[in-house]
């Protein structure tokens, strides 16, 4: 059972398997960005047992609350995606610059104070913002309107790029806070502060997942001729 786990791709895994990004994010895998990545490689790339990870997959509890975004209309998931993420991220990140500046004045002179996170999540505020304006003004309304492959090809090559991006961003972020862990004896805006990285990695890991991994990956499947009407026109072909 766990063979046919460790085979599968860590997109299919998180879109397939309900709590699969839980345990993805404990491991640290990138299952948004990295989502083309077999589960036995990427578990082999942090030196872990995929088995292990396989094994955790498994032992998840059902969780009817969680919905498999793989059926569902573009219309449909991009609503959500609007409502659950576009908009969650504009909230998130003024408070986040301004926590990040507040420890970044009191704390500065100690080691292990985030110093350049503020700037940092700055400038991710500023590009995320013109990514979700070139998706709500140009992507979004092409897949409303039916368009998928060939015609909405280029947006999404470029939605990805920008997403890979957003991924080095998160990156970075992490070596500025060991991880978005807080020292031992962290204030409560400092603790705060991470609390809140920690929620805003966690939503933009699933919002560049459910585009990545469904959204644009249903967009660019090639319409597949029925087989009824393929072997019609076969019929009609023949001598």
């Amino acid at each position: 059972m766990t063979t046919a786990l460790i085979d599968q791709t860590l997109g299919n895994l998180a879109c397939s398997v309900p709590g699969a990004t839980r345990v993805f994010r404990q491991y640290r895998l990138d299952f948004c960005c990295g989502g083309e990545l077999p589960l036995r490689e990427a578990a082999q790339r942090i030196g872990v047992d995929p088995e292990t990870i396989a094994a955790a997959l498994l032992a998840l509890e059902p969780n009817a609350e969680e919905q498999d975004w793989r059926t569902a209309s573009a219309g449909q998931l991009i609503e959500y995606i609007l409502a659950r993420f576009h908009e969650r991220h504009r909230d998130q990140f003024p408070e986040l610059i301004r926590l990040a500046s507040r420890v970044e004045q009191v704390h500065g002179s100690r080691p292990e104070c985030p110093n350049g996170l503020a700037e940092h999540l700055w400038n991710m505020q500023q590009e995320l913002e013109s990514h979700m304006l070139k998706e709500e003004q140009i992507l979004f309304p092409m897949l409303q309107r039916g368009m998928g492959f060939p015609q909405a090809q280029g947006p999404i090559s470029v939605m990805r790029y920008e997403h890979q991006e957003h991924g080095n961003a998160l990156e970075r972020l992490a070596t500025l806070t060991d991880d978005i862990t807080p020292p031992a004896n962290a204030c409560n805006t400092w603790r705060a502060l991470y609390r809140g990285l920690e929620e805003m990695r966690s939503d933009l890991m699933q919002h560049i997942h459910l585009e990545n991994n469904v959204l644009f990956r249903n967009a660019e499947a090639p319409a597949r001729i029925p087989i009824v009407q393929a072997t019609e026109s076969a019929e009609e072909v023949r001598p």
